[in-house]
């Protein structure tokens, strides 16, 4: 399980806005995170993966807090919209470097790339570089990547903006069985609430720099009482 608790962070020069979260998320479940622009939600991410330094609390990854480790030594894999490949190199490089800077590669460890290639249906396109790709496929790169590295967290910054409805779709059920099967936890930031329908069974809305509810994701959505979740969803 990954226990957030009391986590806060103060942005420089803008004092009395600090944003403090408190969240868990299961093993094998994708958690999404909705709300208004600013409220958090990719500062939330940027703390758990060390690209922030938080003020004070507390990130425990069955029981350990990953805030003692480095950035580089969490156990932590993101996803941007933007797919963090790097152009100049071809598929097999781009997700090989997520086990190896080196490039140098144990016959297990080729195996683990050549088995994530077939799984996520890319293994024709491995010497291809991401700008003869379709957005899809090189999405599907980046997830070749995550399931490499063997990473317990895995974070999704609006991962999939760029697709269309089917396609967002199919990256969602690929996450879905990513992070079920290699028993992750996820944290899904979307601007589109029907992809937290497609992805968790739970939703949490985040506004002004909190975790202002977090409750079955049908219920949120649909169900929902609360006006600032109303005036988020509006006419959904």
């Amino acid at each position: 399980m990954l226990e957030i608790t009391q986590l806060k962070y103060a942005y420089p020069g803008t004092p009395g806005s600090t944003l403090c979260f408190d969240l868990d998320v299961n093993v094998g479940e994708v958690l999404s995170l909705i709300g208004p622009s600013g409220s958090g939600k990719s500062t939330l991410l940027n703390l758990v993966a060390g690209f922030l330094t938080p003020v004070s609390g507390q990130v425990l990854l069955d029981g350990l807090d990953i805030l003692t480790l480095p950035a580089p030594e969490r156990p932590v894999s993101i996803v941007f919209q933007q797919h963090n490949l790097f152009p100049h190199l071809d598929l097999y490089t781009n997700v090989a470097l997520g086990i190896d800077p080196s490039l140098r590669l144990t016959r297990s460890q080729a195996g683990a790339v050549a088995d994530a290639f077939e799984r996520l249906g890319l293994s024709e396109l491995q010497r291809r570089k991401p700008g003869e790709l379709s957005g899809g496929q090189r999405q599907r790169a980046a997830l070749a990547r995550v399931l490499v590295r063997r990473r317990k967290v895995l974070l999704l910054d609006e991962a999939f903006a760029a697709l269309g409805p089917a396609q967002r779709a199919e990256m969602i059920g690929l996450v879905k069985n990513l992070v079920h099967e290699n028993n992750m936890v996820a944290l899904l930031v979307s601007h589109q609430p029907r992809d937290a329908l497609i992805a968790s069974r739970r939703c949490a809305f985040v506004s002004g720099g909190r975790i202002a509810v977090l409750q079955s994701t049908n219920e949120l959505l649909e169900q929902s009482q609360i006006p600032e979740v109303r005036d988020y969803l509006g006419s959904m």
